[in-house]
Parts: structure tokens; C-alpha cells; sequence
């Protein structure tokens, strides 16, 4: 495998139209219903869209198919912006196979393809910029915060270095005040790593069968360090 192959994506496809990564052997969205669990999970997840204003700004951990910023830009109503790290993007055809699931998407998406390349466009009113780099590197160097995090990544169980203390630490230093992550996992490792981070931690219910998922606010204290 030579360089440029290890850092794309490496998928199999489920039933012809699910991505799934060979290399952590997870989906990219839910076999359940993907845009549906979207927004549950990181769109209610953060109270959105009742939180956007003009230059919101959510970042996200797991960029994979897009479809959590097709799902913002289609209830964002004023100027927000988006930021995610992907350390495997998939190719343009890729994501457009990815994107026939979701033909209610259709515009949104093109939109995406099309900026895909420089991977700074517009979807909507929704200005996003993917950082293809491997996020426990970059995000230490990022020189901005977010008002709501996705925590997105594969499987805690199959994707740990996305999940570590190091990198919650991280994504609690790049929080802006009151500001919020939601993800779909319960698991406790990730729980107690964000709340030593600083994150008021709760559980919440899951999406279909999937019983608990995770939400929480940065602590007034630390927001406003």
C-alpha cells in the first residue's frame, strides 16, 4: 500500500449502498436510519437548531461521509461554520455512492462535492473546512474554538486513539463558553475522559435500539477560564 492509499478510506460496501471501513470494520451511519440518527445524536444532541446564530461554529471529530454537515446545513437558517478532521477521506465518487442513501440531501451534497478538492466550500449556510490529519496532531495546534462538538469517530472499541483522555483534554481546551458536545456512545471510558476534561456529563437516550448516548456542557468555570 503506498502512501496516498493509507491515507484514503478503505471501504466494502453494505448492501450496495452502506460505506464500511475495512480498516476499523464499522459503518460509517447507522444501518437504522443514518440522517435520522444524526439528528438525534449530535443535532438535538446539542440543542440545535434553537443554538445557531450567525458565526456558530461546530467542529467535529469523524468526518467520513459528510453527512452530519449535510444535516446541520439543511436546519441552518443564518451564517455558521463547520470544522472536522478526517484522517481517511473518501473520494469524490465515494461520497457521492455514499450520498445516493439520502436523495432528500441531494442539493446539500452536491454542493459538498463540488468543494471537495480545496476541502473548503459552502453547503447552504454552512462555511466548512475538513483538515484531512490525524486529530490527536492537529487539534493541539488549532487556533480556534467550537459551540458544539460531534464526536463522531469509529467504534470506541474499534477507533480508541479518537476516544483517549488526551484528546477529550483537547477538545474541552477548543470549547468556546457554554459550549456542548454530544456523541453517540455511552461508553464509560469516553464519559469519564470528558468529564475529567472539564465537560458536565450526562446520558441520554440512544437512537433506535441503541440505548444511551452521551451529552454534556464545558463547566461555566472552565468556558470562561
Amino acid at each position: 500500500m503506498n502512501e496516498s492509499d493509507q491515507s484514503r478510506a478503505d471501504l466494502d460496501w453494505r448492501d450496495g449502498a452502506i460505506p464500511v471501513s475495512r480498516r476499523f470494520d464499522d459503518p460509517y451511519f447507522s444501518l437504522n436510519g443514518g440522517l435520522d440518527e444524526t439528528r438525534h445524536v449530535f443535532l438535538a444532541g446539542n440543542n440545535l437548531p434553537e443554538r445557531l446564530r450567525t458565526g456558530f461554529h461546530v467542529a467535529e471529530l469523524g468526518f467520513g461521509t459528510g453527512l452530519n454537515l449535510l444535516a446541520l446545513a439543511q436546519i441552518a437558517t443564518v451564517p455558521v461554520r463547520f470544522t472536522s478532521f478526517e484522517a481517511f477521506p473518501m473520494d469524490v465518487d465515494e461520497l457521492a455512492r455514499a450520498h445516493a442513501a439520502f436523495p432528500e440531501l441531494s442539493e446539500l451534497s452536491a454542493q459538498l462535492r463540488l468543494g471537495w478538492p480545496d476541502r473548503r466550500f459552502q453547503v447552504g449556510m454552512v462555511q466548512a473546512h475538513v483538515i484531512q490529519a490525524d486529530a490527536r496532531q492537529a487539534l493541539p495546534d488549532w487556533q480556534d474554538k467550537a459551540d458544539a462538538w460531534f464526536l463522531d469517530g469509529f467504534s470506541p472499541a474499534k477507533n480508541p486513539e479518537l476516544w483517549g483522555e488526551d484528546l477529550m483534554a483537547e477538545v474541552a481546551r477548543h470549547t468556546a463558553p457554554d459550549g456542548t458536545f454530544a456523541t453517540y456512545t455511552a461508553a464509560g471510558h469516553v464519559r469519564r475522559a470528558l468529564a475529567a476534561s472539564g465537560f458536565e456529563v450526562v446520558r441520554a437516550s440512544g437512537f433506535a435500539g441503541k440505548r444511551h448516548m452521551s451529552r454534556g456542557r464545558l463547566a461555566a468555570h472552565l468556558g470562561n477560564a
